[in-house]
C-alpha cells in the first residue's frame, strides 16, 4: 500500500513539474504580446480607407487575350489527362506523385 501511495505522489509531483515546464515554455512576455498585437493592428486592412491606392487601375494591368489563357488551360487539361493514362497503364506510387510538366499549378 505505501508503495502504491509513493508512486501516485510521484507521478502527481512528476505531472506538476511537467506543467510548469510547459507553462513557462509557451509563456510570452508582456513586451513581446503587445508588440505581436500592435503588428497585428498594423498590418490589418480591413477597413481601410483607401484601398485604390493599393491595387493598380485597370489602364496599368496588363491585358492577356481569352484566346492564350483558353490555349494554356487546353494544354494542362491534355497534359493531366495523359498523366492519367500513364498511371492507369502501370499504376505505382511513383507516378501517382509525380508532378507533371504542365506550368498551371494543381
Amino acid at each position: 500500500m505505501e508503495m502504491l501511495l509513493m508512486g501516485a505522489v510521484l507521478s502527481i509531483f512528476g505531472l506538476a513539474v511537467t506543467c510548469l515546464a510547459f507553462g513557462a515554455a509557451t509563456r510570452q512576455e508582456p513586451s513581446e504580446e503587445k508588440e505581436a498585437l500592435r503588428v497585428a493592428a498594423s498590418n490589418a486592412h480591413f477597413f481601410s480607407d483607401a484601398p485604390a491606392a493599393r491595387i493598380l487601375p485597370l489602364a496599368a494591368r496588363p491585358r492577356v487575350p481569352i484566346e492564350a489563357l483558353l490555349l494554356q488551360i487546353e494544354n494542362h487539361v491534355r497534359l493531366e489527362q495523359a498523366a492519367a493514362e500513364c498511371f492507369m497503364e502501370s499504376p505505382n506510387p511513383a507516378l501517382l506523385h509525380s508532378r507533371t510538366i504542365s506550368t498551371l499549378v494543381n
